[in-house]
């Protein structure tokens, strides 16, 4: 275990000098992504300039689930980058063939392949945003709400990379129609960026118990902010569904697998 951590972060110190030769380069990736996904922000604020609350939902409620969703989003999704291309990047050209043959686990592999660091600027402008939303609300924090914190950001880091590992996993058997993937990676973000209950009554059940972003990205939240869950949520629940994220990544991880096993290479 300590060797594969040594490994990583050699992998993790390599792909960082690499990006820094080229330092404009990474500065006007970072300002590009701090500032393309802050329009969305935009359209938020419009939203709730024209027509107020939704529900009981004010604006710097929704700025907390816009921004913790999207930083542990930009998280995941810098150290999942190669499961996110692996279909272009190993499938088609007969790369993983390589991976198969070295002594080490394929996720882990896959894993190193690439940490694009200018995903900091979209990390940085969900983090304002969601000090924008606490600093307004002005909470009283205990102990719990610091826990339940703590666990959403952990169910949602687990979950988008689950994502990521479930949209390489189906390169083995297709990659020319992955992009239907991106509803639920790009698209789950879009719309856990405002809290579940204001969607219908079938959209709230897919993304709970089919895909269960709503337990990593709402719920938790939801207790962070101490808001009664129009919903019906207890505490303890809210608690336990950033769990979810966790299951749905070793779900993904045994799929990745199954998969390896079925992988038939180019035939190139």
């Amino acid at each position: 275990m300590k060797a594969a951590i040594s490994l990583f972060m050699k992998y993790l110190a390599i792909s960082v000098r690499g990006q820094m030769q080229y330092r404009g380069s990474f500065v006007l990736y970072a300002f590009g992504q701090f500032f393309t996904t802050g329009i969305e922000v935009l359209g938020i604020w419009a939203l709730f300039d024209r027509f107020g609350n939704l529900g009981v939902w004010t604006l710097a409620h929704v700025a907390v689930f816009y921004g913790s969703v999207n930083m542990a989003f930009a998280v995941a999704d810098t150290f999942s980058r190669g499961f996110d291309s692996f279909g272009s990047a190993m499938v088609k050209t007969g790369d993983f063939d390589r991976i198969l043959l070295r002594p080490r686990s394929t996720v882990f592999q896959i894993a190193g392949q690439d940490f694009p660091l200018h995903r900091i600027g979209r990390f940085l402008q969900g983090a304002l945003v969601f000090v924008y939303g606490i600093v307004v609300l002005d909470l009283d924090w205990t102990a719990i709400q610091f826990c339940l914190l703590l666990l959403a950001f952990i169910g949602m880091f687990f979950f988008f990379y689950g994502l990521m590992i479930f949209q390489a996993t189906l390169s083995f058997w297709s990659t020319e129609s992955l992009e239907v993937m991106n509803v639920f990676v790009y698209g789950g973000v879009e719309a856990c960026q405002y809290p579940l209950s204001i969607y219908r009554d079938w959209f709230r059940s897919f993304f709970t118990y089919v895909i269960p972003l709503g337990c990593v990205a709402y719920f938790p939240i939801v207790g962070v902010l101490g808001v009664d869950d129009p919903l019906g949520s207890g505490r303890i629940f809210q608690m336990l569904a950033p769990l979810a994220g966790i299951a749905f990544f070793s779900l993904s991880l045994f799929c990745w697998n199954f998969g390896v096993r079925h992988y038939t290479s180019t035939g190139s």
